[in-house]
């Protein structure tokens, strides 16, 4: 069946650490993840996206790794502030051309 998975569950760090957050699929039409984060209850706020082997990170972030299906996208927060204190989430989408990605 197809199956999406994002670890861990739930993270306790400190301020200034580094923080990293995986999610991997077995879908095999999706070859984008998209990244959010959601403070308060608030809107979603867009972290960056992974298409195929090649990240797009919003600034402080890092994506590496593979968005097709069996790969797995590794987010990374270069350094936790106050304001990192959130729950993540990751949207798997298919393209058909790179430029098709939203920016």
């Amino acid at each position: 069946s197809n199956q999406v998975h994002q670890t861990p569950a739930a993270l306790y760090k400190n301020q200034g650490e580094l923080f990293k957050m995986e999610c991997s699929h077995s879908i095999s039409t999706y070859n984008v993840i998209l990244w959010y984060k959601q403070s308060n209850y608030r809107e979603l706020v867009f972290l960056g996206y992974m298409l195929l082997k090649t990240g797009f990170p919003e600034a402080g972030f890092d994506i590496e790794g593979d968005a097709s299906a069996g790969g797995t996208s590794t987010l990374t927060i270069k350094q936790l502030t106050p304001n990192s204190s959130a729950v993540y989430y990751s949207q798997l989408i298919h393209v058909d051309s790179p430029d098709t990605v939203p920016q």
